[in-house]
């Protein structure tokens, strides 16, 4: 057998879980932290190893990776591409914001910013989040308010945005954003752990720079005022592109989301699968492995195409398209 059934990867973090993620997996879970890293080859920033998946036989997956690039990522990849966790936001997540690859590549020594995006996977009632700046915010208007660390006014000045089980939305790297407390999503993203914190001292924090300094994080900042109509297209879901692809063209150059049912088959290349519903099985040359709600599945390039069968509802995650 070639795919990988993952047990829970939940590093430490400032933030607290509410459970959900324990709820949802059919593995063992810690219900207080809110993170699962599925499939990872990345580190939190400044505390690795923590972050990292291992594989059943013990081993690191990085490790594994780099011993056999081949087999696990096919002839035309030189990095897995992607970072997959599960969320679940027990308070809400303080705003922050991710650099663009041209700032991570200048300032971070790494040619990955972290553009992400959210499948909501259940959300209590009025659930939000807070995505982008609802006008114009001049840089000493925002550097004012992170220094003084008024919460209130951060907040007011963004777009809050109501989500429900099945939304799907993209958030560009730059784009200030929250998530709200009361959610589980499966989020898909470039794989770093680079996040410039405008909050941080209700979170116990001292600061949240990356490092840099706040006069030179927060020029990775968005400022631009973001309309309903801005907003609408970085929204998904099941209508998409024939409901197959939960997230709009613009998330390709950075990862793909693709809904799969009973009968579809799956592409050869490393990938991450999610169980979303019901339960049934993932098949192929090498393969034949029960799937159901809540199972994290580690796919190699080495299993070849696979096809899903029964009455299962997934997800596959994967990086961008090799060029």
């Amino acid at each position: 057998m070639t795919v990988e059934v993952l047990p829970a990867n939940q590093p430490e973090t400032f933030y607290r879980g509410a459970g959900r993620i324990a709820g949802f997996r059919n593995s063992a879970a810690l219900p207080d932290r809110p993170e699962d890293w599925v499939g990872s080859v990345t580190t939190r920033f400044d505390l690795g190893p923590s972050g990292l998946s291992t594989l059943s036989d013990g081993g690191v997956l990085a490790d594994a990776i780099a011993a056999d690039p081949r087999w696990w990522l096919g002839p035309h990849r030189t990095d897995t591409g992607v970072l997959v966790k599960l969320l679940d936001a027990g308070q809400r997540l303080p705003l922050h914001v991710h650099p663009d690859r041209r700032f991570a590549t200048a300032h971070l020594a790494s040619p990955y910013g972290k553009t992400e995006a959210w499948v909501i996977v259940s959300a209590r009632p009025d659930a939000y989040v807070h995505l982008g700046f609802a006008r114009d915010v001049p840089a000493d208007e925002l550097a004012g308010w992170v220094a003084d660390q008024q919460t209130a006014q951060l907040l007011a000045a963004t777009n809050k945005i109501p989500v429900s089980a099945g939304d799907a939305i993209l958030c560009p790297a730059g784009l200030p954003h929250a998530i709200g407390d009361g959610i589980l999503l499966v989020e898909v993203q470039e794989p770093t752990d680079f996040s410039v914190l405008l909050e941080y001292a209700d979170f116990g924090l001292a600061d949240g720079h990356l490092g840099l300094g706040y006069e030179l994080a927060l020029q990775c900042v968005d400022r631009r005022k973001w309309t309903p109509e801005q907003l609408d297209r970085l929204r998904g879901g099941q209508h998409l592109r024939g409901g197959r692809h939960l997230l709009p063209d613009a998330a390709d150059e950075f990862f793909t989301a693709r809904r799969l049912r009973d009968g579809d088959r799956l592409e050869q290349g490393f990938s991450v699968l999610v169980g979303m519903a019901g339960q049934g099985r993932l098949t192929g040359e090498h393969d034949d492995v029960p799937l159901r709600r809540g199972d994290t599945l580690l796919v190699p390039y080495a299993a070849g195409p696979l096809r899903l069968a029964g009455p299962v509802e997934a997800i596959r995650l994967a990086g961008p398209q090799p060029r």
